[in-house]
């Protein structure tokens, strides 16, 4: 039958120490693809699930929870009850960060692997699957049709963002688990490896769990990702946006507390170890709305004044 990662890893890390095979060979016969599984929730091989859909595994992970169309109602949802929600869009923006962060997981009709929800969903460690083109999102009726199926809001759905499935309903999942022989690998690993490994944190959170998977220092802290959240998102707007230097100057002074305890946090958390920072440098399209929803908006405002 089908081997599972964790058990090639037993079976690998076993050989090694029955003098069968040596740490390099037991390293290279395990498919790095598959180490994610263990990284991140997984599916439950065992599961029954319908598949609706097949889209981009954008980032991986698996997640059950309910079906929201909407980010500020994703939002208010996280607020008031403990349900995971998966925010389901044609495709986000910026002005949907909010939402992804409010939410569990994300699926999108349209985009790829660098689109926003696939760059923001990996910054997050959140799964995502992208490009699902085969569903039909409606906004206005909150819902999505697919293979003569309709998933409406408030429904359960289940993404896998290491495949690109989207299943309906809740599946089980199994949680995951870095102990024992797969703890065992990475240490051989480490024995071996003549490249030293850093990861990308934007914020003392990522930095923590960065140091919790053994990263040996942060390689990249992309400023402008310290701002996404969306009691943040304004400043930089405002910022953007400022007319004059003194209302650039008014946007910057409170940028400046934000990042100076974010940057602190970081250096606390790493405790010496090596921290590179990339300073504010804001690419537009991450911060402001597109040109076509800010067209949308101004037609519809006419259309309600007339």
């Amino acid at each position: 039958g089908k081997r599972t990662p964790s058990a090639a890893v037993k079976i690998a890390v076993d050989m090694v120490k029955e003098g069968l095979i040596s740490r390099e060979e037991a390293i290279m016969s395990i498919d790095p693809n598959k180490i994610s599984k263990l990284l991140f929730k997984s599916i439950d091989e065992n599961a029954i699930v319908r598949v609706l859909a097949k889209g981009i595994n954008a980032s991986p992970g698996a997640v059950s929870g309910i079906a929201i169309f909407d980010s500020d109602h994703a939002e208010e949802l996280a607020n008031s009850q403990e349900k995971e929600i998966i925010l389901v869009r044609p495709q986000t923006k910026p002005e949907d960060v909010h939402g992804l962060y409010a939410s569990s997981g994300v699926l999108t009709q349209f985009g790829g692997k660098t689109s926003h929800a696939a760059v923001v969903a990996r910054g997050m460690g959140k799964p995502a699957v992208v490009g699902a083109q085969d569903i039909e999102i409606d906004e206005e009726a909150k819902e999505f049709k697919v293979a003569g199926t309709t998933i409406v809001e408030g429904e359960y759905i289940t993404i896998d963002g290491t495949t690109g499935r989207v299943i309906e309903g809740k599946v089980p999942l199994i949680e995951p688990e870095i102990k024992g022989e797969f703890l065992e690998l990475l240490e051989m690993t480490d024995e071996v490896r003549t490249m030293g490994v850093r990861a990308n944190a934007d914020t003392p959170i990522d930095a923590k769990k960065a140091l919790e998977f053994g990263a040996e220092g942060i390689g990249l802290t992309r400023t402008e990702h310290m701002f996404m959240a969306q009691e943040r998102l304004p400043v930089v707007q405002k910022m953007i946006m400022a007319r004059t230097m003194e209302d650039r100057q008014d946007a910057l002074a409170k940028i400046l507390p934000m990042q100076k305890g974010d940057f602190l946090e970081i250096f606390k958390i790493m405790e010496g170890k090596p921290v590179t920072i990339r300073l504010l440098d804001p690419p537009l399209h991450e911060f402001l709305p597109e040109l076509s929803t800010v067209l949308l908006e101004y037609q519809e405002l006419k259309y309600d004044l007339n």
